[in-house]
């Protein structure tokens, strides 16, 4: 088991340097280790590492929205708080739908079959959006506008709409009926999360200030506090909707409001947390991808990323329509809605290891996504931020 950890991370920590060389997320090294390392090449990697695989994306999916919600400005969202809660749901939305006409067609699955792999694309990914939204921020692009705040917010819930989406349609895939509840439990898990969240945040502030914690004890509070809102979540979600991957980043919304110092400090240390726990979450998805699943989708794959992304660019300028962005801003909200890989490695393998139909197609088809929407998506943001944005003066 060592000897593999210590394989993923020389090699992973290797090919970063080498796409960055390149200009690419260095996501796309990680996931090509996966790809040479795993099952379906040298084969390398214990088996009992890659049984792990499950609970450590969610430790990343963890990190990465506590990391949000650490860098968030209250007072900035409700500048921006119409097209925060727009972009939420409005262009996951849109996206699903896309993905739901072209499939059925496509691939001949059903629409509940469709919806799960709409769900699996849908979410834009905090792992390549988040780091340069805060990089916008710190260089003062777009801030004025709260562009770089609204993306960043609206990015985050959108995962966790996408995810609840998710559980909805497996849920109808598997009990072969469709449940009103489950929808309709939607905005109530979102609310109730961001309540609880808020409240744990401010709790943890104010026990933080008596306990006079250091960074590192603040953190591992705060992982342990997410630990079990996602298990206050498996209790509770037979009777009460609850989101607890949205009261994460809610709680680290709620401690940055009551004691900005703590929440800065832990900001550090939760990003140097991710730069591991992303090596670990890309490698993975690498190795749950089939070669044969691939090549059965080929190009498929690449007309139903095109047809649900239009979709969504659509759901990004309803989201924004109305408000003081002008065009090219509205245009950079689009492009920064672009890249996928997070989510998508998160959830992707979840079908096939249900057994679900259509599993390794959808797998692969989140795989392709990545691949094709992370760098490019990553590439035209960083090269179109500067033109389309206004700086602070």
């Amino acid at each position: 088991m060592l000897t593999s950890f210590a394989l993923i991370f020389v090699c992973g920590v290797i090919m970063k340097v080498i796409m960055e060389k390149l200009n690419l997320p260095g996501l796309i090294g990680y996931m090509l280790v996966g790809l040479v390392l795993g099952p379906q090449l040298l084969n390398v990697i214990d088996s009992s590492v890659l049984d792990m695989s499950a609970d450590l994306r969610q430790v990343a999916l963890v990190i990465i929205l506590t990391r949000a919600g650490l860098s968030l400005d209250i007072n900035t969202l409700k500048k921006v708080g119409r097209q925060s809660i727009c972009l939420s749901f409005v262009p996951a939305s849109f996206e699903i739908l896309g993905v739901i006409i072209i499939s059925t067609l496509l691939f001949s699955m059903n629409i509940a079959e469709a919806g799960v792999l709409g769900a699996v694309l849908a979410a834009v990914s905090p792992a390549v959006v988040v780091p340069r939204m805060l990089k916008l921020m710190k260089e003062g692009y777009g801030s004025d506008k709260g562009i770089p705040q609204m993306v960043m917010a609206g990015s985050s819930v959108d995962d966790i709409f996408v995810i609840v989406m998710f559980t909805a349609f497996t849920g109808i895939v598997q009990n072969g009926e469709f449940s009103l509840l489950s929808f309709l439990g939607v905005p109530v898990s979102i609310v109730l999360g961001i309540l609880v969240g808020l409240l744990v945040g401010k709790v943890f502030a104010h026990v933080n200030k008596v306990m006079n914690l250091s960074g590192v004890y603040s953190v591992l509070f705060l992982i342990s506090i997410s630990f079990l809102l996602l298990q206050l979540q498996t209790q509770i979600e037979a009777w009460i909707p609850f989101s607890g991957l949205i009261a994460i980043m809610a709680t680290g919304l709620g401690l940055r409001q009551n004691n900005i110092e703590v929440s800065t400090s832990c900001e550090h240390i939760y990003t140097k947390l991710w730069n591991a726990a992303e090596i670990l979450l890309f490698v993975f998805v690498g190795c749950a991808v089939q070669f044969q699943s691939i090549e059965s989708v080929g190009i498929l794959a690449l007309l139903v990323i095109a047809f649900g992304l239009v979709f969504r660019m659509v759901g990004v300028f309803i989201s924004v329509f109305g408000n003081a962005l002008d065009t090219k801003e509205k245009l950079f909200v689009g492009i920064a809605y672009m890249p996928k890989a997070t989510v998508q490695a998160a959830i992707g393998a979840v079908p096939l290891s249900m057994g679900l139909p259509f599993g390794a197609e959808i797998l692969a088809v989140a795989a392709i996504a990545i691949l094709v929407t992370a760098p490019v998506g990553a590439v035209l943001i960083d090269n179109t931020y500067r033109k389309l944005l206004h700086k602070n003066a």
